[in-house]
């Protein structure tokens, strides 16, 4: 057993260390060139915060290998000598919560500072925002705290008389204790037995259920539409694929367009960056910029679509061929993703929504897997977790270019402003943790006895004023919700090639 342990350690460090690395990768490949050498500070961010999200999500394997750890030991302090996953998770969550609410605002209101400001005075205006955000969060914490921050558990009184020791025992679904006429059955107990046992949470338990809640609003709405955005996006991006390429003429036609909305564009980002100069930066100047951002973001996807209709150069017959072959890649990505999306739906139903469960599932699928090799239910536990994250992604994009009020941050290969990665790296870390507590939960009969069960369990769902969210399922019938109007709005309007207002689309 000790050797299982210190296995498990070696593991955790050189997951960690590779987590680090592969986010840096990300950073330098991801980053505009304008942020080169420069923004230190909120680059540490993005890697820090990107590398907590990947490990919590981790965590639970990691919590599942460590419960096996002592599952065959023959001591009851055993389990003493395992990982304190308890308090790695409290720990995790708690730098998770510190990142979203203080950390991320901060380095997001320097990053955006007027740049004709002092650093001193950046430092200084960014530092007001989240000392303010931070004397507001701490007293609505320590509020809701002292009313709210109690766990209601229902437990039975049950009961059973002392005999002598048998030579048999003869047990059965009528006699269940020794003295039969003694209750001890919680199944057979008369509905007076039952009483509520309460106890005062922990502050970071408290946190972390709070946190929690906030983040299972975000992952409801932009996870429920993500999994169907996901995976039905690549697909009708191969069936609205370019399938020739354009003559000469009509390349100029369209590039003489485009060239054109760009002037606009930028004459309008030019008076709204001499509105922000005189200091009048109202709604009605948010609600433009949003616009122009959005605008921006279209005109780059209709540049991007003409380049492909029409390469040029010498080895223009090889960039169509990649073409073609990448929106291959993206429809068979995209079955594979419709797929697992299906397999998470129909798991919800089968499992969380219907009770009694119908079946386990994906529970008995990934144990299976763990009995053809040790890590391969892991893994494919560990993508499962993982897919959720890029759903919440894609379903924030999908909503942002739909909804004004949502603000869009692309992620684009060799062209990421800061802005934009703090922004995305706050919205994985804030619905990392309900992403945890909903495979917790999903998985619940895999990732048994773990501590993440305990925390995202046993306590959060007992809290006063939350756990109703829990009994209800109201969270899981959202999702659901979103990601079947998801699927209808795809299979009625996702094979069209649109022509929202505002969007420069090509004539051809």
């Amino acid at each position: 057993m000790g050797d299982f342990n210190l296995a498990l350690v070696i593991v955790a460090i050189v997951v960690c260390i590779l987590v680090f690395l592969f986010n840096i990768y990300l950073l330098i490949n991801y980053q505009h060139p304008d942020d080169a050498n420069q923004a230190y500070f909120p680059k540490f961010v993005v890697v820090l915060g990107l590398s907590i999200a990947a490990i919590s999500i981790l965590m639970l394997p990691a919590d599942v290998a460590n419960r096996q750890a002592c599952r065959h030991a023959i001591y009851n302090g055993a389990c003493n000598l395992t990982l304190p996953m308890k308090d790695l998770w409290l720990a995790i969550y708690i730098a998770d919560a510190v990142l979203v609410f203080f950390v991320i605002p901060f380095a997001m209101f320097y990053y955006e500072g007027d740049q004709d400001k002092t650093i001193g005075k950046r430092i200084k205006s960014a530092l007001c925002w989240v000392v303010t955000t931070a004397i507001v969060c701490a007293l609505l914490l320590g509020i809701l705290y002292g009313l709210a921050g109690k766990a209601d558990f229902t437990v039975r009184h049950l009961s059973s008389a002392n005999a002598p020791f048998p030579n048999s025992f003869n047990f059965n679904s009528g006699q269940q204790c020794i003295n039969g006429t003694r209750q001890c059955s919680a199944y057979s107990a008369n509905a007076s037995s039952e009483t509520t046992w309460t106890m005062r949470a922990t502050f970071p338990e408290y946190v972390v259920a709070l946190a929690t809640i906030v983040g299972s609003v975000l992952f409801t709405i932009f996870g429920g539409v993500g999994i169907a955005c996901l995976p039905l996006g690549l697909i009708f991006s191969f069936i609205r694929r370019p399938k020739a390429v354009i003559t000469r003429s009509q390349y100029i036609k369209e590039a003489t367009e485009l060239g054109k909305k760009a002037k606009e564009l930028k004459k309008a980002a030019d008076a709204l960056h001499q509105e922000e100069r005189s200091g009048s930066k109202g709604r009605k100047w948010r609600k433009n910029v949003k616009a122009v951002e959005k605008e921006v973001l279209l005109l780059e996807e209709d540049v991007k679509a003409l380049e492909e209709m029409y390469p040029q150069g010498e080895k223009a017959e090889t960039a169509w061929a990649m073409t073609v072959l990448g929106y291959l890649a993206k429809l068979i990505l995209g079955v594979l993703g419709l797929i697992v999306s299906v397999a998470w739906v129909a798991h919800i139903v089968i499992y969380l929504l219907i009770d009694p469960p119908l079946s386990s599932f994906l529970n008995e699928v990934f144990i299976k897997l763990d009995d053809v090799w040790g890590l391969l239910g892991t893994a494919a536990f560990a993508f499962f977790c993982f897919y959720l994250l890029l759903s919440v992604i894609a379903g924030a994009m999908m909503l942002g270019l739909k909804l004004v009020f949502i603000t869009i941050h692309p992620m684009k290969w060799g062209a990421t402003l800061m802005n934009s990665f703090l922004f995305n790296v706050g919205l994985i870390l804030l619905c990392s943790i309900s992403v945890i507590q909903f495979c917790a939960t999903a998985f619940a009969y895999y990732a048994q006895a773990t501590a993440a069960q305990e925390i995202f369990g046993h306590n959060l769902q007992s809290l006063r004023g939350i756990k109703y969210l829990y009994k209800y399922n109201v969270f899981q019938i959202g999702f659901i919700v979103l990601a079947g109007l998801t699927f209808v709005y795809y299979a009625a309007f996702g094979w069209r090639r649109k022509k929202p207002s505002g969007r420069f689309q090509l004539s051809s």
